[in-house]
């Protein structure tokens, strides 16, 4: 049983869009945190600070260390999987701002984009909203495939006060 000091500070943990984007780099492949830091264009040390916390936390975890290039102790760090099941207060935000972050520099041909306008009574929403979810979980629980590309689904879903 996780106490609510360990439950606030997991989600204060996923309440930032760099956070989110390392765990996302770290699911398929162990990274260190210079190959973490290069990739996100960030400085080594600011990786390094949100690599402690998501090690804290239990979204990642440490695996063997390996000597480098030039004979340095490296740490890789692969993501737990933990955050998939991790309720997130007021996760709207920060996940369509690690969304953006994360299409940044892609060509349209590499983002498919669908939307949607309909209406529905609470219970067919919240069946459309199940059903949604069900297959999410299911591809989640799949695994990754070996000979697969790593791709990334945000799905929103909100009311569209202007049609009313």
């Amino acid at each position: 049983m996780h106490t609510d000091e360990d439950i606030q500070a997991r989600a204060r943990a996923l309440s930032s869009p760099l956070r989110l984007r390392i765990l996302r780099l770290c699911l398929h492949k162990a990274r260190t945190n210079k190959e973490i830091a290069g990739i996100l264009k960030v400085n080594p040390a600011t990786a390094l600070h949100h690599v402690r916390t998501l090690l804290a936390t239990g979204f990642l975890r440490a695996e063997e260390p390996r000597t480098g290039n030039r004979g340095a102790r490296e740490i890789p760090y692969r993501a737990t999987g933990l955050s998939w099941g991790t309720q997130l207060p007021n996760a709207a935000p920060v996940l369509v701002e690690t969304f953006l972050q994360e299409i940044e520099g892609l060509a349209p041909s590499e983002i498919d984009v669908w939307r949607l306008g309909i209406r529905l009574n609470p219970a067919n929403r919240a069946e459309m909203m199940g059903r949604l979810r069900e297959i999410f979980e299911e591809y989640a629980a799949r695994g990754a495939d070996p000979d697969g590309t790593a791709t990334s689904i945000l799905l929103a879903h909100h009311l569209d006060r202007a049609a009313d």
